[in-house]
């Protein structure tokens, strides 16, 4: 269950507020509402409770901590589909989750939320205390109207909030969305993730009287209603968050032991190399690293060997979701299956693996790796279930063969791996032909198999490289293309690539994000996440097995069952994976003696410790 971000359609049968307030839901007195949502399982804190077990309720409050981005930033807006937005989160949701249970969410702006036993609605009574950072305070008209603009404003928002039909102001402080369909489990928890934006504001003009529009960029830093709010603005450069000291949900249970820095700075590189160097010289305290060669040859600088900065290795309780080389297939060039199978053949992993990555990585071979939610051996009874009826949709190989990539562990095995990509290419109808002095591969029509990787970080150049020259000995034209990040997100936005790094990151309890990564629906729509273009029925009907499950078990075998029909179709070429994240710090903070267990939790529930601060900066 995750969420990421124009459409021209409106949102249909969302009302105005002003004539709606007043109006009951049926059977009103026998509505029970609760301080928080799950799935399937029991909610951990109950009412009342006075703060997360992974807080300290007394952590200081003060200090800066500053992060290193590599990019750039031309609007503070996050919510259109226009420009590179800055990642700053301004604005409160109806729910917050917790990090040490799966797909539980605990009231913020809504202070209690009631689904009926279907699913097919679900109505949030809002705090009155609830207030924008300029006093006004956060009304049933503003969610409603917060729905149907960012609907407006993003068709990822559009996507994901589909299936809400109809919202309405139902009491002084209560709104009801009422769904498309009964029997979606995620529906209320995803409508929960709203972040409620001011009406008035963004209705409104700014300083020089021009209108505002939520469909445009802007550097005018948005009113909002959370914990910081951004006061110093560099564009492309940083940005200077401060802690609002009167935050309306400061004391929230929710909320208490969190938000504990005065100030949270994002500071912007272009240039990963250069962002490295500039943590290395303290202009920044915290990295997730993300190259394995930056992590086993790159942190023996004199300050770690000094202890002031802490290199560390987190182990979360996480589903390692699909890294990979994903290929467009909405290019006919790889629209035979033989074609992406070859790719695949035609990938050295072991190779890159011992000698670019210093042996950390796994080879990914599911979309949900290292959870139960993985396929493994043949389909269970209850995943056949699910796939029987749409057999002659999927290849064989999903009833009869457990998926494996090859392998190349010796040099043997990598020439036959060279070999059958070479066969399986000659299958799909591309003939060896000379030309210049060497071989290449062409059609009946006479064209060259061409192929371009888009990257947007050199750091993926030294491993599309060598994969560049395995591929060029199948006689295949390769281009490495690296592009800045303003002009990758359009491209790929508009699925202008042939192959990129793709990526799809699984929660615990997957759900309606998955019509965003694989639907067909999303194939067709400029801004999806579905890069690869799958626009197959059966995936189809395996996402809606998932998203209605009713209970845990048959949540787990539909996401097999989709695990085994993605793998099968070949959309990608599988990279890798780590169990953990490799995190590196300035020491100049505390934590919690127990980490939550979903998330590193930094900085939301760290904290500025001024004695380790003062030893090191002493030298």
């Amino acid at each position: 269950m995750t969420l990421n971000r124009r459409t021209l359609l409106k949102l249909a049968g969302l009302a105005p507020a002003a004539h709606l307030i007043g109006v009951q839901v049926a059977e009103a007195d026998d509505r029970a509402f609760r301080h928080a949502l799950t799935l399937f399982a029991d909610i951990k804190y109950p009412a009342g409770f006075a703060h997360f077990d992974y807080v300290n309720p007394d952590a200081p409050k003060a200090g800066r901590v500053r992060f290193g981005l590599v990019g750039s930033f031309d609007s503070l807006n996050p919510y259109s589909f226009k420009g590179a937005p800055a990642g700053a989160v301004l604005n409160d949701a109806l729910l917050t989750p917790s990090l040490d249970e799966p797909s539980t969410e605990y009231g913020l702006v809504a202070s209690s939320v009631w689904h009926p036993e279907d699913r097919s609605m679900v109505v949030f009574r809002l705090r009155p205390e609830a207030r924008f950072h300029d006093g006004a305070p956060i009304t049933p008209e503003d969610v409603i109207w917060s729905m149907q603009a960012l609907r407006d404003a993003h068709p990822q928002y559009n996507a994901y909030y589909k299936n809400i039909s109809r919202a309405e102001q139902t009491g002084e402080h209560e709104v009801t969305f009422t769904f498309s369909i009964a029997g979606n489990r995620e529906l209320p928890l995803i409508t929960g993730q709203l972040p409620v934006l001011p009406k008035h504001w963004w209705t409104g003009k700014d300083v020089q009287g021009r209108q505002r529009d939520i469909n445009a960029t802007t550097l005018e830093t948005p009113l909002g209603s959370g914990a910081y709010v951004a006061t110093d603005v560099k564009p492309g450069a940083s940005i200077l968050m401060k802690r609002v000291p009167d935050y309306w949900g400061k004391d929230l249970a929710v909320n208490l032991g969190q938000n504990n820095f005065d100030e949270i700075e994002y500071i912007y590189f272009r240039d990963a190399n250069v962002a490295f160097e500039a943590f290395k010289g303290g202009q920044y305290d915290w990295r997730t690293e993300g190259s394995s060669k930056m992590w086993a040859t790159g942190y023996d600088f004199p300050t770690v060997q000094a202890g002031k900065v802490v290199k560390e290795e987190i182990t979360l309780n996480q589903v390692n979701g699909m890294q990979s080389w994903a290929m467009n297939i909405r290019r006919p060039k790889f629209q035979d299956v033989r074609v992406r199978q070859a790719l695949n053949h035609a990938f050295d992993f072991e190779w890159a693996n011992q000698n670019l990555f210093y042996g950390q990585y796994i080879r990914s071979r599911s979309y949900f790796n290292n959870s139960e939610m993985e396929a493994r051996g043949l389909p269970s009874a209850a995943e056949l279930a699910l796939l029987e009826p749409l057999k002659d949709k999927l290849p064989p190989d999903v009833f009869t063969t457990e998926y494996k990539n090859p392998l190349n562990d010796t040099p043997q095995a990598r020439r036959r791996n060279m070999r059958r990509a070479a066969t399986l290419l000659d299958a799909a109808g591309w003939k060896v032909s000379p030309e210049g002095g060497k071989s290449v591969l062409k059609n009946a029509q006479g064209e060259s198999l061409a192929i371009e990787f888009l990257l947007d970080s050199p750091l993926f150049e030294r491993v599309a490289l060598p994969y560049k020259q395995q591929l060029e000995l199948l006689g295949i034209s390769v281009t490495v293309k690296t592009v800045d990040s303003a002009q990758y997100e359009r491209r790929t936005q508009t699925f202008d690539y042939d192959i990129m790094v793709g990526s799809w990151g699984q929660s615990l309890s997957p759900g309606n994000e998955q019509r965003e990564y694989w639907g067909s629906e999303a194939a067709k729509r400029d801004g999806s996440r579905n890069y690869v273009g799958i626009a197959n029925p059966a995936i189809d009907a395996l996402i809606e097995k998932l998203i209605f499950a009713s209970d845990r078990e048959s949540l787990v075998n539909a996401c097999r069952a989709l695990d085994r029909a993605l793998m099968w179709n070949h959309y990608v070429v599988p990279m890798w994976f780590i169990p953990y994240q490799r995190t590196a710090r300035w020491d100049r903070f505390g934590r919690p003696d127990t980490l939550p267990s979903l998330s590193t939790g930094f900085p939301d529930i760290w904290w500025w410790d001024a004695e380790r601060a003062r030893k090191v900066d002493a030298s």
